[in-house]
């Protein structure tokens, strides 16, 4: 079987993001979407790599209370660590199989 050809990084992008997270609101995947597609960080990142990361970078921000500790004077870390359940929470509620891990 070969591997699946892409016409450009954008239909990448958005074919894996509807595959992982086939329940996600449309103008969530949206969102998500630009952030790959928008981020000078992800512009060399794989196409899968660029959607998981979008993906909980989005999350973080739009989902939890990550920017609010940070304010608070939280490392960047703790932020995350408290808030990984949220983003769990979420990913499965977006019927996503992967959860966030430690280095995510």
């Amino acid at each position: 079987m070969s591997p699946i050809r892409y016409v450009n990084r954008r239909h990448a992008i958005e074919h894996i993001l509807r595959h992982m997270i086939p329940a996600a609101p449309p103008h969530e995947l949206s969102e998500v979407l630009g952030h790959a597609l928008s981020s000078a960080g992800l512009k060399r990142a794989t196409p899968e790599k660029a959607a998981w990361l979008s993906l909980v970078a989005y999350l973080r921000h739009s989902y939890t209370d990550y920017d609010q500790l940070l304010a608070e004077g939280y490392g960047i870390e703790a932020a995350r660590h408290f808030c990984s359940r949220q983003i769990n929470e979420v990913l499965a509620a977006w019927e996503c199989r992967r959860k966030l891990g430690g280095k995510d």
